[in-house]
């Protein structure tokens, strides 16, 4: 385990040749990161024979958070829900009818707090070299997916109250696709550093 070593991070390595500026690229990393949660959160894919699709919202997150690094990452979340607060319709479940700060403080509040601290341990970790290794990358995947659950499931429990089925709502209907974008994430991360590392060769 590489724990106090720093690595440059995908997104650093990837546009270490790019001609413009630090900051430009920055920017452009950013809106493109922007972009790419709004499309993802309203990504849902069935998930037989259970009622609740897959969606790809923190999939994005976790590996934004870990492409990007913590500060870019961090950014890149920010950002995201500044535009979702003044009312864009970029999350999972919000709409042209429901959206904004009153969306954000509703059942999903925490979770997307929770966004916030997974993208940033995500990338701390990544700067630690963890995303090199599909076991380490599947480590903080696992990590990250508690980091949204916790402040989310407490949430909901504030908002509507520890005598309802928090668990049922806001846990167990979700574990198993996590449980698919984790492998996923594990694979993908750890092979674009292969793929890298052979283009320097």
């Amino acid at each position: 385990m590489q724990s106090i070593a720093s690595y440059p991070v995908l997104a650093e390595t990837l546009t270490a040749r790019i001609g413009a500026s630090k900051l430009v690229k920055q920017v452009v990393l950013v809106l493109a990161g922007i972009l790419v949660l709004a499309v993802a959160a309203k990504i849902k894919v069935p998930m037989w024979p259970s009622p609740v699709p897959i969606t790809m919202g923190t999939f994005a997150v976790l590996t934004i958070g870990s492409a990007y690094g913590a500060r870019l990452g961090l950014a890149t979340v920010l950002g995201y829900l500044i535009i979702g607060a003044l009312g864009f319709d970029v999350f999972a479940g919000s709409s042209a009818e429901q959206a904004g700060l009153s969306y954000m403080m509703g059942g999903t509040g925490g979770y997307l707090v929770g966004y916030v601290l997974a993208c940033l341990t995500l990338g701390v970790l990544a700067g630690r070299g963890w995303d090199r290794s599909m076991v380490w990358m599947a480590g903080a995947m696992a990590i990250g997916n508690a980091l949204i659950y916790v402040p989310g499931l407490l949430w909901l429990g504030t908002l509507y109250g520890w005598d309802k089925p928090i668990l049922a709502w806001g846990l167990t209907p979700f574990l198993v696709g996590d449980a698919l974008k984790l492998a996923l994430a594990a694979v993908i991360l750890p092979l674009v550093w292969k793929v890298v590392a052979a283009a320097r060769r």
